[in-house]
């Protein structure tokens, strides 16, 4: 493993972690709330044959060493954009999960797809809130109304609402484990007591703004749609209306996986990346 970071043009340093020597290369961008570490269950089985890179995105993954400004789509998408020149990333295999997904179709409207080579997309809708002409959004059902009451909920008690969002959506087995009060519930609520609040809802406020809709059909590169059949927050619909949308799409359904179906069989993510990111 080797520990690296780069100066965006705001003066902010943002880390980066690179495994493996050589092969075609593969960036991991990480969701909301979580970091580098996300991506961890995957690292020895891809470094042999791959060089992967994945970082801590601004406002994520513990004390910021630069200025922190806040960590928008359009903001994060520009930190790619320049990570992607200070390593040399230009035709490599972008993968996202949740927020890395809004953070990779921010890029594709901001930067165009001219250094991208492929991209994984893991379940993720393009716009999170919901109306009458849209229900692929959050819970199938996250109106503008409700989708304040949840920011003020995180706003309340950030670690607690956090997880009542993640729980009381879509997957059942989140909402039972939740009310169990698991000991993996009571460690994810620590994780989440340790994070600078404000500054992540604040990129919340940003990301349920987004509408990437119009993104979609443009896509002009290979991409595999990772998607979970019983998703905490998306209708099992999204995965197959993504892929009817985007020219070049292979769909990859994980019948009873939740909103990481990459972390809940990761055998089959491995094989399944390694084989797209070889094209």
């Amino acid at each position: 493993m080797h520990p690296l970071s780069f100066r965006a043009d705001d003066g902010e340093t943002l880390r980066v972690w690179r495994h493996g020597e050589s092969g075609p290369a593969i960036v991991f961008l990480h969701g909301w709330t979580a970091s580098h570490l996300e991506w961890s269950p995957f690292i020895h089985a891809l470094e042999k044959d791959h060089r992967v890179y994945r970082w801590d995105a601004r406002a994520h993954g513990g004390p910021p060493p630069g200025t922190a400004t806040v960590a928008t789509a359009a903001r994060m998408a520009r930190d790619l954009d320049q990570m992607i020149d200070a390593f040399g990333l230009a035709g490599a295999c972008f993968v996202g999960h949740s927020m890395g997904s809004l953070t990779l179709w921010q890029y594709l409207r901001d930067h165009g797809s001219g250094k991208i080579g492929r991209l994984c997309f893991i379940d993720q809708s393009p716009k999170l809130v919901t109306d009458d002409g849209w229900k692929f959004g959050i819970y199938g059902d996250f109106t503008p109304e409700r989708s304040a009451a949840i920011t003020q909920s995180f706003r309340d008690d950030f670690a607690e609402g956090v997880l009542r969002f993640t729980a009381y959506g879509l997957n059942d087995a989140a909402r039972t484990g939740y009310e169990a009060n698991g000991r993996g519930w009571q460690r994810l609520r620590d994780y989440l007591r340790g994070l600078p609040a404000d500054a992540l809802v604040a990129c919340w406020e940003d990301l349920a703004q987004v509408d990437f809709r119009d993104v979609i059909p443009a896509i002009d590169r290979p991409v595999l749609l990772v998607y979970g059949g019983q998703s905490n927050f998306y209708l099992p619909g999204t995965g197959p209306w993504l892929a009817a949308r985007i020219p070049d799409a292979t769909l990859s359904l994980y019948e009873g996986a939740n909103h990481s179906p990459h972390l809940l069989d990761p055998a089959r993510f491995v094989a399944e990346l390694a084989r797209f990111a070889a094209g």
